[in-house]
């Protein structure tokens, strides 16, 4: 049973990735016209996955209309003051000791992943936020405000579209949205990546999806250690290797790591993972000019890359059902 936080918590997890491919549509671009159609066929199958999670979840009744239903209780506190937290932390190694947003979010979520482990989720979430730019959230303020919404999400989403890679970094996106729109500031001057990169980001983006599925069922990690292990080792390496086309490569594998993050029930293979990761590679190129300066963009192209894949297999499984019971009778 579900009362209206979950609801809303499941509203967000829809709202927050048509967001952003929304303003990748509005946002100028040089891009191919016929990519367009990567974001009409993301939002079909991930529309799919959607709604039969609202169907999963969409059982309530009045009775259950209160916070106390399902009850928000020092744990649920604990966590959402994780996310502000870290939010906080992580904008300052970015910011203020000059690591960047990816090795800032990766250090904080392979520390909580090691010695954090109850909160360890929820520090991952809200380093997503601190991963925004302070050309967005100047001051701490915003950072921490941002960083409150998201924690409530996070509490709020406790039961929806569990074991989707990039599900955090859709929260994170979430409270800096909102704290954007209460606090009236703008978004990040940006520009479009060019289209010649797509290939590159792709085989990035496979290997890193790969690589930190590889390191979970294989090396044992947690699925916030693995990832922030592949953004550690991605915001280390790439840089001195291509100083110009690094920054951009690590931070496209470190997306794809969201990818790896899916658990076996939603993506069940290694190939569908890889399949996944090649749509974070090009949707990453695609979002690129929306909502510029706002952390968590990352993860919810992750999200809508797992949203896609996973929608388009349960679409290819209805219809080979169909197919096999029209063809008895033909």
């Amino acid at each position: 049973m579900y009362g209206p936080a979950q609801i809303a918590g499941y509203l967000v997890l829809v709202v927050t990735p048509a967001a952003l491919l929304f303003g990748a549509v509005r946002a100028p671009t040089d891009l191919p016209p016929g990519l367009l159609s990567v974001q009409f066929g993301v939002v079909l199958a991930g529309t799919l996955v959607a709604t039969m999670e609202c169907h999963r979840l969409w059982e309530f009744d009045t009775a259950d209309w209160a916070f106390d239903a399902t009850g928000f209780d020092r744990t649920d506190a604990v966590d959402a003051l994780a996310v502000a937290a870290a939010a906080v932390v992580t904008y300052g190694l970015s910011v203020h000791a000059g690591l960047g947003p990816v090795l800032a979010s990766a250090l904080v979520g392979l520390f909580a992943g090691l010695a954090l482990r109850r909160v360890a989720g929820a520090a991952y979430c809200g380093s997503f936020v601190g991963m925004a730019s302070p050309a967005v959230f100047p001051s701490l303020e915003g950072v921490a405000l941002a960083g409150l919404v998201a924690g409530l999400a996070f509490v709020a989403t406790a039961e929806s579209f569990n074991g989707f890679g990039g599900k955090y970094g859709t929260l994170a996106l979430f409270g800096c949205i909102a704290t954007v729109f209460l606090t009236d500031v703008d978004y990040a001057a940006g520009t479009s990546l060019e289209w010649r990169l797509a290939p590159a980001t792709v085989a990035v983006a496979v290997v890193a999806a790969v690589v930190t599925v590889v390191l979970r069922t294989r090396g044992g990690l947690s699925s916030v250690v693995a990832s922030a292990a592949v953004g550690v080792i991605a915001g280390v390496a790439f840089t001195p290797i291509l100083p110009e086309l690094g920054p951009t490569l690590a931070t496209v594998a470190f997306c794809a790591s969201f990818v790896g993050m899916s658990s076996a029930e939603r993506l069940k293979t290694t190939g569908q993972v890889a399949g996944a990761g090649v749509l974070c590679g090009v949707v990453f190129v695609v979002v690129a000019p929306a909502l510029v300066g706002a952390g968590g963009k990352l993860g919810t192209t992750a999200f809508l890359s797992c949203l896609a894949v996973a929608g388009a297999l349960e679409l290819t499984a209805v219809v080979r059902s169909s197919v096999h019971r029209v063809a008895p009778s033909q």
